[in-house]
Protein backbone atom coordinates (compact mmCIF):
# COMPACT_ATOMS: atom_id res chain seq x y z
CA UNK A 1 0.00 0.00 0.00
CA UNK A 2 1.57 3.31 -1.37
CA UNK A 3 0.31 5.96 1.91
CA UNK A 4 1.82 9.01 -0.63
CA UNK A 5 -1.06 7.57 -3.61
CA UNK A 6 -3.46 10.62 -2.18
CA UNK A 7 -2.49 14.07 -1.67
CA UNK A 8 -3.54 14.77 1.86
CA UNK A 9 -0.57 17.45 2.62
CA UNK A 10 -2.93 20.27 3.00
CA UNK A 11 -4.95 19.10 5.98
CA UNK A 12 -4.81 18.42 9.27
CA UNK A 13 -4.14 14.50 9.99
CA UNK A 14 -8.01 13.54 11.70
CA UNK A 15 -8.88 15.24 8.52
CA UNK A 16 -6.94 13.32 5.97
CA UNK A 17 -8.11 10.27 7.39
CA UNK A 18 -11.97 11.40 8.23
CA UNK A 19 -12.02 12.65 4.20
CA UNK A 20 -10.87 9.32 3.41
CA UNK A 21 -13.06 7.06 5.55
CA UNK A 22 -15.91 9.10 4.34
CA UNK A 23 -15.07 7.32 0.51
CA UNK A 24 -14.87 4.29 1.82
CA UNK A 25 -17.68 4.14 3.90
CA UNK A 26 -19.88 5.16 0.93
CA UNK A 27 -18.86 2.39 -0.78
CA UNK A 28 -19.06 -0.14 2.30
CA UNK A 29 -22.45 0.44 4.80
CA UNK A 30 -21.08 -1.97 7.81
CA UNK A 31 -18.38 1.06 8.16
CA UNK A 32 -19.92 2.92 11.31
CA UNK A 33 -18.09 5.87 13.11
CA UNK A 34 -19.00 6.96 16.61
CA UNK A 35 -17.53 9.83 18.63
CA UNK A 36 -17.83 10.96 22.26
CA UNK A 37 -19.48 14.18 20.77
CA UNK A 38 -16.52 15.45 19.41
CA UNK A 39 -16.22 16.67 16.18
CA UNK A 40 -14.34 18.25 13.61
CA UNK A 41 -15.09 19.98 10.20
CA UNK A 42 -14.37 16.88 8.14
CA UNK A 43 -17.03 15.42 10.06
CA UNK A 44 -19.76 17.43 8.57
CA UNK A 45 -20.29 15.76 5.17
CA UNK A 46 -19.52 12.58 6.87
CA UNK A 47 -22.35 13.36 9.00
CA UNK A 48 -24.70 14.67 6.28
CA UNK A 49 -24.56 11.99 4.15
CA UNK A 50 -24.16 9.12 6.02
CA UNK A 51 -26.65 9.60 8.94
CA UNK A 52 -27.21 5.67 9.65
CA UNK A 53 -23.43 4.97 9.96
CA UNK A 54 -23.15 8.18 12.43
CA UNK A 55 -23.17 7.44 16.03
CA UNK A 56 -22.47 10.21 18.74
CA UNK A 57 -22.39 8.32 21.86
CA UNK A 58 -22.28 11.61 23.96
CA UNK A 59 -19.74 12.00 26.38
CA UNK A 60 -19.70 8.37 27.84
CA UNK A 61 -16.44 6.70 26.27
CA UNK A 62 -16.89 2.97 28.32
CA UNK A 63 -20.20 3.05 26.86
CA UNK A 64 -18.99 4.06 23.59
CA UNK A 65 -16.36 1.66 23.35
CA UNK A 66 -19.19 -1.22 24.38
CA UNK A 67 -21.35 -0.07 21.61
CA UNK A 68 -18.25 -0.48 19.61
CA UNK A 69 -17.37 -3.76 20.31
CA UNK A 70 -21.26 -5.19 20.08
CA UNK A 71 -21.29 -3.59 16.23
CA UNK A 72 -18.21 -5.52 15.55
CA UNK A 73 -19.77 -8.71 16.67
CA UNK A 74 -22.71 -8.11 14.17
CA UNK A 75 -20.33 -7.48 11.20
CA UNK A 76 -19.78 -3.91 11.02
CA UNK A 77 -16.79 -1.99 10.68
CA UNK A 78 -16.79 0.59 13.69
CA UNK A 79 -14.33 3.31 13.90
CA UNK A 80 -14.38 4.93 17.49
CA UNK A 81 -12.77 8.59 17.28
CA UNK A 82 -12.27 10.41 20.64
CA UNK A 83 -9.37 12.61 22.02
CA UNK A 84 -5.97 10.12 22.63
CA UNK A 85 -6.15 10.71 26.31
CA UNK A 86 -9.79 9.96 27.11
CA UNK A 87 -9.64 6.96 24.75
CA UNK A 88 -6.70 5.19 26.03
CA UNK A 89 -7.16 6.12 29.89
CA UNK A 90 -11.27 6.74 30.92
CA UNK A 91 -12.36 3.71 28.56
CA UNK A 92 -9.42 1.05 29.51
CA UNK A 93 -11.03 -1.43 31.07
CA UNK A 94 -13.34 -1.69 27.94
CA UNK A 95 -11.03 -1.43 25.19
CA UNK A 96 -8.66 -4.40 27.10
CA UNK A 97 -12.45 -6.33 28.03
CA UNK A 98 -14.71 -6.01 25.35
CA UNK A 99 -12.23 -5.03 22.70
CA UNK A 100 -9.29 -6.69 23.19
CA UNK A 101 -10.85 -9.90 24.95
CA UNK A 102 -13.36 -10.54 22.44
CA UNK A 103 -10.82 -9.79 19.58
CA UNK A 104 -13.08 -7.45 18.04
CA UNK A 105 -12.17 -5.73 15.24
CA UNK A 106 -12.54 -1.97 15.94
CA UNK A 107 -10.39 1.01 14.86
CA UNK A 108 -9.62 3.33 17.42
CA UNK A 109 -8.91 7.24 16.71
CA UNK A 110 -6.93 9.07 19.14
CA UNK A 111 -6.54 12.46 18.61
CA UNK A 112 -4.02 14.99 20.43
CA UNK A 113 -0.74 12.53 21.32
CA UNK A 114 1.96 14.07 23.60
CA UNK A 115 1.47 17.67 24.77
CA UNK A 116 -0.81 17.68 21.58
CA UNK A 117 -3.07 19.78 24.09
CA UNK A 118 -0.64 21.52 25.62
CA UNK A 119 -2.23 24.02 27.70
CA UNK A 120 -5.38 22.14 28.72
CA UNK A 121 -3.07 20.13 31.37
CA UNK A 122 -2.57 16.78 32.57
CA UNK A 123 -6.39 15.69 31.60
CA UNK A 124 -5.66 16.36 28.06
CA UNK A 125 -1.96 15.21 27.49
CA UNK A 126 -1.99 11.68 26.12
CA UNK A 127 1.78 10.91 27.57
CA UNK A 128 1.60 7.34 28.43
CA UNK A 129 -0.59 6.18 25.42
CA UNK A 130 2.25 3.87 23.69
CA UNK A 131 2.86 2.14 26.95
CA UNK A 132 -0.67 1.33 27.82
CA UNK A 133 -1.78 0.36 24.10
CA UNK A 134 0.65 -2.01 23.25
CA UNK A 135 0.48 -3.44 26.44
CA UNK A 136 -3.00 -4.72 26.11
CA UNK A 137 -3.38 -8.12 23.54
CA UNK A 138 -3.81 -8.17 20.21
CA UNK A 139 -3.93 -4.29 19.56
CA UNK A 140 -1.78 -2.77 16.99
CA UNK A 141 -0.32 0.24 17.37
CA UNK A 142 -0.10 2.89 14.00
CA UNK A 143 1.70 5.90 14.79
CA UNK A 144 1.94 8.23 11.48
CA UNK A 145 4.40 11.26 11.23
CA UNK A 146 2.28 13.21 8.70
CA UNK A 147 -1.15 13.64 6.60
CA UNK A 148 -0.77 11.67 3.81
CA UNK A 149 0.21 8.51 6.03
CA UNK A 150 -2.85 9.12 7.94
CA UNK A 151 -5.26 9.05 5.55
CA UNK A 152 -3.94 6.02 3.69
CA UNK A 153 -4.46 4.06 7.13
CA UNK A 154 -8.43 4.36 6.80
CA UNK A 155 -7.92 2.26 4.13
CA UNK A 156 -6.73 -0.51 6.97
CA UNK A 157 -10.58 -1.04 7.72
CA UNK A 158 -11.02 -3.05 4.78
CA UNK A 159 -8.91 -5.86 6.28
CA UNK A 160 -8.34 -5.67 10.05
CA UNK A 161 -7.25 -8.34 11.58
CA UNK A 162 -8.14 -7.70 15.23
CA UNK A 163 -8.23 -3.93 17.42
CA UNK A 164 -6.00 -1.36 16.13
CA UNK A 165 -5.31 2.08 17.67
CA UNK A 166 -4.23 5.51 15.63
CA UNK A 167 -2.35 8.06 17.29
CA UNK A 168 -3.03 10.89 15.48
CA UNK A 169 -1.10 14.25 16.13
CA UNK A 170 -3.08 17.91 15.72
CA UNK A 171 -1.33 20.25 12.66
CA UNK A 172 -0.26 19.88 9.77
CA UNK A 173 2.94 17.84 8.75
CA UNK A 174 5.78 18.22 5.97
CA UNK A 175 5.14 15.37 4.23
CA UNK A 176 8.65 12.95 4.23
CA UNK A 177 8.08 10.84 0.89
CA UNK A 178 6.47 7.56 0.05
CA UNK A 179 6.27 4.83 2.70
CA UNK A 180 4.79 1.35 2.35
CA UNK A 181 2.68 0.56 5.27
CA UNK A 182 3.26 -3.12 5.30
CA UNK A 183 6.89 -2.28 6.10
CA UNK A 184 5.98 -0.65 9.08
CA UNK A 185 8.49 2.44 9.15
CA UNK A 186 10.83 3.80 6.43
CA UNK A 187 14.65 5.33 7.03
CA UNK A 188 15.26 8.69 6.36
CA UNK A 189 18.90 10.02 5.74
CA UNK A 190 22.22 7.84 5.87
CA UNK A 191 24.67 7.17 8.35
CA UNK A 192 25.65 4.56 10.77
CA UNK A 193 27.19 6.14 13.48
CA UNK A 194 23.93 6.92 15.28
CA UNK A 195 20.46 5.67 14.43
CA UNK A 196 17.56 7.63 16.00
CA UNK A 197 14.03 6.29 15.98
CA UNK A 198 11.10 8.40 16.53
CA UNK A 199 7.67 8.21 15.51
CA UNK A 200 4.69 10.68 15.16
CA UNK A 201 6.09 14.28 15.02
CA UNK A 202 8.60 13.75 16.90
CA UNK A 203 10.00 11.86 13.79
CA UNK A 204 10.27 15.83 12.87
CA UNK A 205 12.32 16.79 15.64
CA UNK A 206 14.58 13.48 14.99
CA UNK A 207 15.17 15.04 11.36
CA UNK A 208 16.24 18.25 12.48
CA UNK A 209 18.33 16.62 15.42
CA UNK A 210 20.58 14.54 12.92
CA UNK A 211 20.70 17.09 10.47
CA UNK A 212 22.74 19.06 13.08
CA UNK A 213 24.86 15.73 14.37
CA UNK A 214 26.07 15.55 10.59
CA UNK A 215 26.67 18.83 10.46
CA UNK A 216 29.13 18.00 13.95
CA UNK A 217 30.80 15.32 11.87
CA UNK A 218 28.77 12.19 13.02
CA UNK A 219 26.92 10.39 9.98
CA UNK A 220 23.56 9.81 11.30
CA UNK A 221 20.43 8.49 9.83
CA UNK A 222 16.31 8.46 11.31
CA UNK A 223 13.70 5.33 11.44
CA UNK A 224 10.09 6.45 11.11
CA UNK A 225 8.80 3.82 12.90
CA UNK A 226 5.21 3.62 12.08
CA UNK A 227 3.90 0.35 13.48
CA UNK A 228 4.65 0.55 17.12
CA UNK A 229 2.78 -2.72 18.19
CA UNK A 230 3.49 -5.45 16.37
CA UNK A 231 6.57 -3.79 15.01
CA UNK A 232 7.95 -5.14 11.60
CA UNK A 233 10.57 -7.36 13.51
CA UNK A 234 12.62 -8.14 10.05
CA UNK A 235 12.18 -4.55 8.52
CA UNK A 236 13.45 -2.69 12.15
CA UNK A 237 16.29 -5.07 12.85
CA UNK A 238 17.50 -4.65 9.15
CA UNK A 239 17.52 -0.86 10.25
CA UNK A 240 19.47 -1.13 13.29
CA UNK A 241 21.84 -3.73 12.30
CA UNK A 242 24.58 -1.53 11.22
CA UNK A 243 24.10 1.01 13.97
CA UNK A 244 26.91 2.28 16.18
CA UNK A 245 24.68 3.91 18.76
CA UNK A 246 20.72 4.08 18.84
CA UNK A 247 18.68 6.91 20.36
CA UNK A 248 14.71 7.03 20.68
CA UNK A 249 13.27 10.17 20.97
CA UNK A 250 9.36 10.92 21.66
CA UNK A 251 6.89 12.80 23.39
CA UNK A 252 5.96 9.87 26.07
CA UNK A 253 6.79 9.31 29.69
CA UNK A 254 9.96 7.47 29.64
CA UNK A 255 8.25 3.99 31.07
CA UNK A 256 7.20 2.00 28.17
CA UNK A 257 6.59 4.26 25.70
CA UNK A 258 9.04 4.13 22.25
CA UNK A 259 12.70 3.68 24.29
CA UNK A 260 11.01 0.93 25.74
CA UNK A 261 9.63 -0.90 23.07
CA UNK A 262 13.32 -0.60 21.25
CA UNK A 263 14.96 -1.18 24.18
CA UNK A 264 12.78 -5.05 24.12
CA UNK A 265 13.31 -5.04 20.70
CA UNK A 266 16.74 -5.07 20.71
CA UNK A 267 17.42 -7.78 23.56
CA UNK A 268 15.40 -9.63 21.80
CA UNK A 269 17.04 -9.67 18.99
CA UNK A 270 20.51 -9.82 20.05
CA UNK A 271 21.45 -6.20 19.18
CA UNK A 272 23.85 -5.05 21.81
CA UNK A 273 24.21 -1.34 21.25
CA UNK A 274 24.58 1.76 23.02
CA UNK A 275 21.13 2.35 23.88
CA UNK A 276 19.77 6.68 24.54
CA UNK A 277 16.39 6.85 25.52
CA UNK A 278 15.03 10.86 25.10
CA UNK A 279 11.31 10.83 26.29
CA UNK A 280 9.42 12.52 29.63
CA UNK A 281 11.01 11.79 33.32
CA UNK A 282 8.21 10.33 35.36
CA UNK A 283 8.44 13.22 37.82
CA UNK A 284 7.77 15.81 35.16
CA UNK A 285 4.88 14.47 32.86
CA UNK A 286 2.12 16.78 35.07
CA UNK A 287 2.72 19.99 33.49
CA UNK A 288 0.66 22.41 31.84
CA UNK A 289 1.83 25.34 29.16
CA UNK A 290 2.85 26.16 25.40
CA UNK A 291 4.14 22.63 23.69
CA UNK A 292 7.40 24.19 22.62
CA UNK A 293 8.12 25.56 26.22
CA UNK A 294 7.13 22.05 27.67
CA UNK A 295 9.54 19.94 24.97
CA UNK A 296 12.32 22.46 26.16
CA UNK A 297 12.30 22.18 29.82
CA UNK A 298 12.43 18.26 29.08
CA UNK A 299 15.23 18.23 26.77
CA UNK A 300 13.17 17.56 23.90
CA UNK A 301 13.99 20.55 22.16
CA UNK A 302 16.33 20.30 19.30
CA UNK A 303 19.15 22.34 21.13
CA UNK A 304 18.30 20.00 24.50
CA UNK A 305 18.55 16.98 22.09
CA UNK A 306 21.63 17.76 20.63
CA UNK A 307 23.47 18.38 23.74
CA UNK A 308 22.29 15.40 25.52
CA UNK A 309 23.56 13.17 22.43
CA UNK A 310 26.55 15.00 22.57
CA UNK A 311 27.49 14.35 26.18
CA UNK A 312 26.39 10.53 25.90
CA UNK A 313 28.53 9.78 23.23
CA UNK A 314 31.46 11.65 24.69
CA UNK A 315 31.31 9.47 27.72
Amino acid sequence: MNAAATDFSTVDMRDAFFLRLYDIARQDPAVVLLSNDFGAPSLDRFRADLAGQFVNAAISEQNMISMAAGMAMAGRKPVVYSIASFLTLRALEQVKVDICVMGAKVMLVGVGCGYAYSVDGPTHHATEDIAIMRALSGMAVWSPSESPVAGAMADLIHDLPGPAYLRFDRGRWPSLGELDLERGLRVLGSGDDVVIVATGIMTHRALAVAEALRQSGTACRVVDLVRLSPPARSELAAALAAAGRVVTIEEQAAPGGLGGLVAEFMADEGLLRPLLRLAIDPAKVFAYGERDRLHRDRGLDLDGAVTRIGAWMGR
